[in-house]
This record gives C-alpha cells, sequence and structure tokens, in this order.
C-alpha cells in the first residue's frame, strides 16, 4: 500500500481543524459577550430584553477584524472615518432608557458599524437608521443584512433632519453629541414618545439627555449622566 500523498494529507489536516478552530473562537466570543452582559448588569442595567439583546448580538462583527479581540471590552472601538462604535454599558444602557420593546418604530441618528440598530433590532424593534458616511452606511447596511436584521433599514443621510417620511417614531436614540437637540428629531417624535441623545461640545462638557414629549406643547428633559461621544457632524460625507 502506497503512503498517502503529502500535499493530501496536509489538506485533510486543513480540513479537519479550520471547522475546530472556528467553533473554539466562536465559544471564546461567545464566553466573551457573557462576561460582558454580566458587567453590564453589575453596572445596573436591569432590562431583561435589552441584556438578552446585548447577549445574541455578535458584536465582534461590528468592528474591525483587527479589534474583534477587543470586541468585548467595555469601551469604545475606532470604526474608521474618525468615527467609534459605543462602549458595551452605554449601548444597553441607552436602550433600556428608551424602554424598547417588540414592534415600536425606532429612529437611531449615527449608524456607525449598524451595532446598536443590531440591539434594537434583536429585540424585535423596527429600526430606521441614518448615517452621514456613505461608507459607513454601505457597510452597515451589508452587515445587518449578512446577520439576518432584516428589520434594520439603514439610509445614507444628515441625521439632524430625521426620517420624515417614516415619522412619527415611537423612540429616537442619537448616538453622537449634539450641540443642541435637532428641533426636528422633537417634532418626529410621537406624543408619549421619548428620545435619548448626547448634548454638548467637541471638547467640553457633554451630557445624555432624555427628552418626554407629553404634548407638542410640552416636552420636557432630563440629565442622565455626563458621557463622551464623537460629534454629531453636519453635511453628507
Amino acid at each position: 500500500m502506497s503512503a498517502p500523498r503529502t500535499g493530501a494529507l496536509a489538506f485533510t489536516l486543513l480540513f479537519t481543524l479550520v471547522p475546530r478552530v472556528a467553533a473554539q473562537e466562536r465559544d471564546a466570543f461567545e464566553r466573551q459577550r457573557e462576561e460582558m452582559v454580566r458587567l453590564i448588569e453589575a453596572y445596573g442595567v436591569r432590562d431583561s430584553a435589552t441584556r438578552a439583546a446585548m447577549r445574541a448580538v455578535p458584536r465582534h462583527e461590528f468592528v474591525p477584524r483587527e479589534s474583534a479581540g477587543r470586541a468585548y471590552g467595555d469601551y469604545p472601538l475606532p470604526i474608521g472615518y474618525g468615527q467609534t462604535i459605543s462602549q458595551p454599558y452605554i449601548v444597553a444602557f441607552m436602550t433600556e432608557i428608551l424602554n424598547a420593546s417588540p414592534g415600536m418604530k425606532i429612529l437611531e441618528v449615527g449608524t456607525g458599524s449598524g451595532y446598536q440598530a443590531a440591539v434594537l433590532g434583536e429585540i424585535g424593534c423596527e429600526v430606521f437608521t441614518v448615517e452621514i458616511f456613505e461608507a459607513l452606511a454601505t457597510s452597515a447596511r451589508r452587515r445587518l443584512a449578512r446577520l439576518g436584521y432584516g428589520n434594520v433599514t439603514v439610509r445614507h443621510a444628515d441625521g439632524h433632519y430625521g426620517w420624515a417620511e417614516e415619522a412619527p417614531f415611537d423612540a429616537v436614540i442619537v448616538t453622537a453629541a449634539a450641540g443642541h437637540i435637532p428641533p426636528a428629531l422633537v417634532e418626529q417624535l410621537r406624543t408619549g414618545g421619548r428620545m435619548v441623545i448626547p448634548v454638548g461640545s467637541v471638547y467640553g462638557v457633554q451630557n445624555l439627555i432624555l427628552v418626554e414629549k407629553h404634548s407638542e406643547d410640552d416636552v420636557r428633559t432630563r440629565s442622565l449622566l455626563p458621557v463622551r461621544f464623537v460629534p454629531m457632524l453636519q453635511g453628507l460625507r
């Protein structure tokens, strides 16, 4: 009997090892994701739907490949074009503050990599998200489609103007710091809805603000906590 050819043996080993390595990597990410959820729970996030969504969404798919090993640390990571993916705790906190629940129609301003939209989509919300950088909007749209988030729609647009054709929204979430609360976003929020938005200067103090629209003439705001976000830009890129 002749010995196996070296090339054939190498191919067989590779064919056997690749799935094993992929499974080990998947298990490692799942452990890291579980640890991330334990951490945000320890920080005070109590909503079970939010925690379940954070546990389900593969955050490592929303960061550059070279950052995948750090995807589940509680800090923001760069995603290109001067933008970042927010730290997990802030994503969870903002989701919880919105009282996100299945069937809600939500506007997101600042798609970025699509992670926050995926978390809301995982809960069962219908998400309309706008991104000012065309390249980021395109990559997020493809990523969300590949991962099965058919309830998230991405648009390349200036978030200051919201998405009037789809208004009103049950909730609005803004993931970049605005100098002031854009009037269009308040107008597109339904009565009884709420918005969470970071407000402040790029180099100064920023606070996460909760906006509650009790009626067209009764809009109340409350500061929740100090934050640090990239600035909300104007003009398509």
